[in-house]
């Protein structure tokens, strides 16, 4: 039996897996220079050094629903694939039972005759039943099932990337608002000493009412803004709270925006090496394995199957007897089935498995080209960032300067009031637009970590390994 076993584990009818190939760019776009070294490289706590960052991720990876819920499908993957692996493998039952019969006298002779006397009847049986692989129907299965379940390791690592890029992005966006709540209050806190002054001078009679309605109008505008900046800042923070898994509630800060790390340019590494490192890729293809396995069971569905069945057991009226003395029960069959007429439903499944791989080739290779995509547009942002960053940041301190020089100005005698409030009325917009622009940077630098698949650096041996040992946990 197990030299038949393999002697039929030689052949299995449908095509064999080929990766198809994608015209991969030789560099990123954005990309000065192509180079081995990779962002991904690095685990996400050494790019993210916030201590308080760290902590919350780690609180997310623990407790996070998405990451539980991903789990639970690896587990329900696995034991799908151990149960369609068993009907490689014969199938062996037992069977006990147990009986008493008795017989009236008109039951075998005539009326008024002896009756029968009251007997019991025991057995015990062993079945095995083997489907013959002989078409590779099962080990087409079997492929599939695998397939199927690296797809949802791989889509659980995908939601950890997600998680960890998810949160940072939440983390670094709530630091950009209290950035931006502070300077509303402060700008706020201006508008009103300078409503203060021109409310003051218009009593006295010497400032316009123009002057006095433009003043309270900055001020109403500033105190409007804080409002909605703190109801941001509730709601970024109840996302974040959802994200580690918990009750909406406040959140620690750990390094100021504007101290965390963030450089203009970032080491991508090489376009050839997003397989090893993207998940969904991983998953992609792992879809498309499973799709091209399909076909090859669809594919066996035209040939006829083999069925063995033994059955081996004992009978006895005594129960004692049954291991000594007792009749021997045996049979061996053998069977065939096959398709002869189903008004097309096999040539049709068929035919929808190959339909099938053909979306599963179409999806890996716009999998490939969102990811080519997603690498580039980080890099631009980066570099682009980094220059507005800059220019923003010249801006913000020629108007700081100017609203220095209006107030010494103003303290001279040489200007009025209404100069000062037109330089605050430059200065804090542009002070806003600089927070945002670093809190662009920053999530720039998530996104292209992401991008990058970070954190998954390994070789194809090295995944090849890993999947090996998913698929023979079941065995234990």
């Amino acid at each position: 039996m197990i030299v038949l076993a393999a002697v039929l584990a030689g052949c299995a009818i449908g095509p064999d897996y080929k990766r198809p190939p994608v015209a991969e760019p030789e560099t990123f776009r954005g990309q000065a220079t192509a180079e081995a070294a990779s962002l991904a490289d690095a685990p996400w706590w050494e790019v993210f050094r916030d201590p308080v960052l760290r902590d919350l991720i780690h609180e997310a990876l623990r407790n996070n629903y998405d990451v539980r819920i991903a789990a639970a499908r690896v587990q329900e993957a696995r034991a799908g694939f151990v149960a369609t692996r068993s009907d490689l493998f014969p199938s062996l039952n037992y069977d006990a039972s147990v009986g008493r019969s008795n017989a009236t006298p008109g039951l075998l002779g005539k009326p008024g005759g002896q009756a029968l006397a009251t007997s019991n009847f025991y057995s015990a049986t062993l079945a095995m039943s083997w489907e013959l692989d002989i078409w590779g129907r099962i080990r087409r299965a079997t492929e599939a099932a695998r397939a199927n379940l690296l797809a949802t390791e791989d889509a659980r690592r995908g939601v950890w990337l997600t998680l960890v890029s998810d949160l940072a992005q939440a983390y670094f966006e709530l630091l950009a608002l209290d950035v931006r709540l502070q300077i509303a209050r402060n700008s706020k806190d201006a508008y009103q000493r300078t409503y203060d002054l021109f409310l003051d001078r218009f009593q006295l009679g010497v400032a316009s009412k123009l002057e006095t309605d433009r003043a309270e109008g900055a001020l109403g505008g500033a105190e409007a803004t804080i409002p909605q900046l703190e109801s941001d800042i509730v709601a970024k923070e109840n996302q974040i709270s959802v994200l580690l898994g918990k009750n909406p509630g406040p959140i620690l800060r750990g390094v100021p925006m504007y101290d965390q790390p963030v450089v203009p340019t970032v080491p991508a590494g090489l376009p050839s090496k997003l397989m090893e490192r993207r998940p969904d890729l991983r998953q992609a293809e792992d879809q498309l394995v499973s799709a091209n396995a399909r076909i090859g069971i669809a594919k066996a569905e035209f040939f006829p199957k083999f069925n063995i069945t033994t059955l081996f057991g004992t009978a006895s009226p005594e129960v004692s007897a049954l291991t000594g003395g007792s009749a021997t029960i045996w049979a061996v069959a053998g069977t065939l089935t096959g398709p002869l007429f189903n008004a097309g439903r096999t040539l049709g499944t068929y035919r929808a498995s190959v339909a099938q791989w053909e979306q599963a080739k179409l999806q890996y290779e716009g999998t490939v080209l969102t990811a080519l995509r997603e690498v580039s547009d980080a890099l631009t942002a980066l570099a682009k960032l980094s220059d507005a960053e800059t220019g923003q940041d010249r801006s913000v301190k020629a108007l700081a300067d100017a609203v220095d020089r209006a107030m010494d100005r103003y303290r001279t005698g040489l200007a009025n009031y209404f100069e000062v409030l037109e330089a605050q009325q430059q200065l804090y917009p542009a002070q806003s637009v600089l927070a945002q622009i670093r809190r662009d940077r920053l999530l720039s630098h998530v996104r292209l970590y992401k991008a990058l698949g970070g954190g998954w650096s390994l070789t194809d041996a090295q995944w090849q390994d890993q999947r090996g040992a998913l698929t023979t946990e079941g065995d234990q």
